[in-house]
């Protein structure tokens, strides 16, 4: 594990964006419901390039690159392990992440000869409560994501998303069976509603959130990364030591997806004011 004062730093970059077909309702990169977000196709690689510079600079050791839609296909496979390729060869020291929905082994096998170290695919609710926020593909196939990810000997990240109006034994099942997965990383993520999306409100509080936390790091044990992501800033703006002292040693840093994230000096002056260092590498202590 790191070191217990030390806080590894992730950025995210959308590289396909707002042109997914399914009907997850927590998700304004659905074409379904019309959110106001910047939609684009294939991004430039040297643009990602750079922009993978600059969050290195700002402390990320951790790089995901995610596509809109609910997996891949040839032509993403293609493009995601060429941007992969390009960054490596420019920048040293990133856990390169990929997020690019459901997954074959084969598509999986190749993403990790071309550079990646890591796939983020999350469960995002329990097995029972799924059907309430999708309906287009299962949470089984997810699941067996995950699985095919472990099985290449890539580093899995998968967490879920919590406040989308499940029930707190959902939030219990949705734990343990992230837990099942044994994966090396998983982000927690908090609902942020926007007013396109068929989830109106977020049923959850500081509170419930700091539970969340501590329960995760409990089942995932010590030598894991527990990230908290999208939502942060709603729930724990001005109260990020409870994150902290609750388990979670990661956050993402910047922009999310569709939403804006605090500045990243404002989160590195955060972390010196509350005592913790910035993780400089991936090894465990």
């Amino acid at each position: 594990m790191m070191k217990q004062k030390q806080i590894f730093l992730c950025a995210i970059n959308n590289i396909l964006s707002g042109t997914c077909k399914e009907d997850c309702k927590f998700c304004t990169q659905s074409v379904r419901y019309h959110a106001d977000i910047e939609r684009y196709t294939y991004k430039d690689i040297a643009k990602i390039v750079e922009e993978a510079k600059i969050a290195k600079s700002h402390g990320a050791l951790g790089y995901c690159l995610v596509t809109a839609g609910k997996g891949l296909d040839d032509k993403k496979v293609d493009f995601v392990a060429r941007a992969a390729q390009a960054i490596k060869k420019e920048v040293d020291g990133l856990n390169l992440i990929a997020c690019n929905g459901t997954a074959s082994i084969e598509q999986l096998r190749y993403l990790k000869e071309h550079g990646l170290d890591s796939y983020n695919h999350n469960l995002e609710t329990s097995e029972r409560y799924y059907p309430e926020i999708c309906q287009t593909h299962g949470w089984e196939e997810r699941y067996n994501t995950c699985e095919n990810v472990k099985s290449v000997g890539l580093a899995l990240c998968s967490g879920g998303i919590f406040g989308m109006g499940e029930s707190e034994q959902d939030r219990n099942d949705l734990l343990d069976a992230i837990a099942s997965l044994h994966p090396e990383s998983s982000p927690l993520n908090f609902y942020h509603p926007n007013p396109a999306l068929p989830i109106k409100a977020r049923n959850i509080e500081l509170d419930e959130a700091v539970e969340v936390i501590r329960k995760a790091r409990k089942l995932l044990g010590e030598e894991k990364l527990l990230m908290v992501a999208g939502g942060r800033e709603l729930l724990f703006n001005g109260k990020e030591h409870l994150m902290f002292e609750a388990g979670a040693n990661a956050m993402v840093i910047g922009n999310y997806l569709t939403t804006t994230g605090s500045e990243p000096f404002k989160d590195k002056n955060m972390l010196q004011t509350l005592g913790y260092e910035i993780a400089t590498s991936c090894e465990k202590s």
